[in-house]
């Protein structure tokens, strides 16, 4: 009994927030369940020992006042957990109504009902994405010295399949085993994970294994995913009707190239493609010289089983690649010491399956030297990714990097990141970071048979022995005809084990069979020499690594948007986005206090002024007053406003208004442009570059 009442306490002084180890919900409930059950293991235990009244219903007492705190705590938790959910989704309604409203974006083809998964951007929407591309190419092409191409969307067959998306690029999918409707599997799985961890009840064993589930879900076989939604009982949403077992879907949306239909193709699932082929003509351009890198912006397609989420899960979508291609035993990177000590939080093979499962701040220099990170080339851009998603406003607080583990990585790659960003809808995974190896261009090299390597020259020469294959073309052409190319491709792309062995059985037999594309082949003695020579080399072909950050830039402004929305606290009718001066779709609006001929004159001619200059600027002469025309531009993220008003006219002076703060300065006209300038390329605060200027007192209306 002594025993209980101490736990009892101990629970007490939990839920007081006494003890620093058991703060979340989730550990005080389960202090609570443990005590739970000791207590009804002593109660038995009492009662099996036939003890005297007084102690057996002590015990009683102490179960019954165990349970009433449990069912307590757990109702709070629950009503927490709703609430937590009503405000996510009250989050995304209003935010989501602004969107819309401010024409931002929305759905395409609206008038004929919409198709999931499309959306059309409006004036602000382009604005900003223009913007944000503008700033990737200043942030990566024009600080790296990188070579942009821009490749078509139709691709034909043959270059996706040499990729493996033909073969590979699927998601699993299930189906409704009556209405034949069709699911992602691991989307009905993530969702119901999601709705059992939010279960006060779960004991820590079953957690322990839910979460393990979860960080295991994207590399899962089709047998895996089967068997997990086996054991979490799932029926089809709605009908709740059996789900069949799941299955891949290619996620590619085929055409034809061509009106005969002979040429098969696809829409690009990515651009990345279009920069491996054209690796040996960019080779060529750069001067033949390693390290460098490509990078392309444009449309991919992907025909997703269940588009959701608005922008974050879409068929048509703007990425941003980029491939670096660099020497597989040199993947050190010349600028890494610039990015060193960017801090990351890091959530690594490790941490995801811990028990306690946690991302942790470290420098990126730290990571690499801890073989965290595989190399410095792959951690540079990891570094300036976060640097770049800080510029675009993505609050660091929800910014992670989550290596992929090791099954869910290609067998190919050595190591893979991703950035993820956690918005309304949890972690979102807006930029793959992987090294590939050099699977990609040894893919298409094989299937073109087109030789895409790099050469590297040694720095002095090497002797070196050199297996050398020497086709008799006469004999080749007379016996295989038009197989003859087909049959001296095998020859050449034997190694030389191979090579000596098809020789020695040549040698002894006069005869031996090939495998060739056309399939096998009988190669006579004499059709070939193949032996080792000595040779003196002055340098070598090899195919290079390639590092490979991938953007999604409609993701990327989906999360840009949720970060950056708020309402003013003193009216809930006012929202906000607090768009960086960069990103935001115009820079400055301009109204004239009144509707005034001068007023009017003058507001044109600043107008003309900032425009003139590459300022985007908006002129708002409409007749209601200047604190509504304020909150009507705070709702497009413009972050600076300039008024017109009757002292204009007297001295050439205006006031700027600075969004966030709602703050005012009087500046004189001549000033304003050089003003706005400093503040819109971020090189100084508002505090900083108005020190000098007379304060105004912000309008009654705000």
């Amino acid at each position: 009994h002594s025993r209980l009442t101490a736990a009892l306490c101990h629970v007490r002084f939990t839920m007081a927030g006494g003890d620093d180890n058991q703060n979340d919900s989730a550990s005080r409930l389960q202090v609570m369940q443990d005590a739970v059950a000791d207590a009804g293991n002593n109660l038995r235990a009492l009662k099996a020992e036939k003890a005297d009244k007084a102690a057996v219903d002590g015990a009683i007492a102490a179960l019954k006042t165990l349970k009433i705190e449990l069912d307590s705590e757990v109702k709070k938790a629950m009503a927490a957990g709703d609430e937590k959910a009503k405000e996510k989704e009250n989050f995304r309604a209003k935010m989501g109504g602004a969107l819309e409203q401010r024409l931002f974006y929305i759905p395409s083809f609206k008038i004929y009902g919409g198709v999931a998964g499309l959306y059309d951007y409006g004036p602000p929407g382009c604005a900003v994405k223009s913007n944000l591309q503008a700033l990737w190419r200043q942030h990566f092409v024009l600080h790296e010295g990188m070579l942009e191409v821009e490749c078509p969307s139709v691709t034909p067959e043959v270059v996706l399949r040499a990729s493996g998306h033909v073969e590979k690029f699927t998601d699993l999918m299930v189906n409704d085993t009556v209405t034949k409707d069709c699911f992602r599997a691991d989307h009905l799985v993530e969702e119901n994970l999601e709705r059992m961890l939010g279960d006060p009840m779960l004991t820590a064993a079953r957690r322990r294994e839910l979460e393990d589930m979860n960080a295991r879900l994207e590399e899962f076989t089709p047998a895996e995913m089967g068997a997990a939604i086996v054991d979490l009982g799932l029926r089809a949403p709605e009908t709740n009707n059996e789900l069949s077992a799941p299955y891949p879907f290619n996620l590619m949306f085929p055409t034809q190239i061509g009106p005969s239909g002979v040429q098969k193709g696809f829409l690009r699932p990515e651009t990345a493609q279009g920069i491996f082929v054209n690796f040996r003509d960019l080779l060529y351009y750069n001067g033949g010289k390693l390290p460098f890198a490509a990078a392309q912006v444009g449309q991919s397609f992907r025909n997703e089983i269940a588009p959701r989420a608005g922008l974050l899960r879409v068929r048509e979508f703007t990425q941003a690649e980029i491939e670096h291609f660099v020497h597989p035993d040199h993947k050190e990177h010349a600028r890494f010491s610039e990015v060193a000590n960017v801090e990351l939080s890091l959530f690594s093979r490790g941490a995801q399956l811990a028990a306690v499962k946690k991302p942790f701040p470290m420098t990126v220099g730290e990571a690499v030297a801890k073989g965290i990170v595989a190399n410095q080339t792959l951690g540079y851009f990891i570094a300036r990714t976060q640097l770049f998603l800080l510029q675009v406003g993505i609050d660091p607080a929800r910014l992670r990097y989550r290596q992929h583990l090791q099954h869910e990585m290609a067998h190919y790659a050595e190591d893979c990141w991703d950035a993820e960003i956690e918005c309304s809808y949890g972690w979102v995974e807006c930029v793959g970071l992987a090294d590939r190896s050099a699977f990609d261009l040894k893919a298409h090299s094989d299937k073109s048979k087109v030789d895409l390597t790099a050469y590297e020259r040694y720095s002095e020469p090497k002797v070196e022995e050199v297996f050398v294959v020497e086709p008799n073309k006469k004999d080749m052409g007379k016996a295989f005809k038009k197989d003859a190319k087909a049959v001296t491709d095998a020859l050449m792309a034997l190694g030389a084990a191979e090579g000596l062995a098809l020789a020695a059985k040549l040698e002894a037999e006069g005869k031996a069979m090939l495998a060739t594309e056309v399939g096998e082949r009988e190669v006579l003695k004499g059709m070939v020499s193949m032996q080792m020579e000595t040779q003196t080399s002055h340098g070598r072909n090899f195919t290079p690594s390639v590092i490979e950050p991938s953007f999604g830039i409609g993701r990327i402004l989906y999360c840009m948007f949720e970060h950056n929305f708020y309402v003013r606290p003193d009216d809930a009718a006012k929202t906000v986005f607090r768009f960086t001066p960069i990103i935001a779709p115009i820079k400055c609006t301009i109204f004239p206090l009144l509707n005034d001929a001068g007023m009017n004159d003058a507001a044109e001619k600043i107008s003309r002024t900032l425009a003139a200059d590459g300022v985007s600027a908006k002129l708002d002469a409409t007749a209601v007053s200047v604190g509504k025309r304020y909150a009507r531009t705070d709702e497009l993220g413009v972050p600076f406003a300039v008024t017109v008003d009757h002292r204009s006219l007297e001295d050439q002076t205006v006031t700027l208004r600075e969004r966030d703060s709602c703050e005012q300065v009087r500046v004189a006209t001549d000033k304003l442009l050089p003003l706005v300038k400093t503040l819109c390329g971020m090189s100084t605060t508002w505090k900083e570059a108005t020190a000098g200027f007379e304060r105004v007192q912000a309008a009654p209306e705000e």
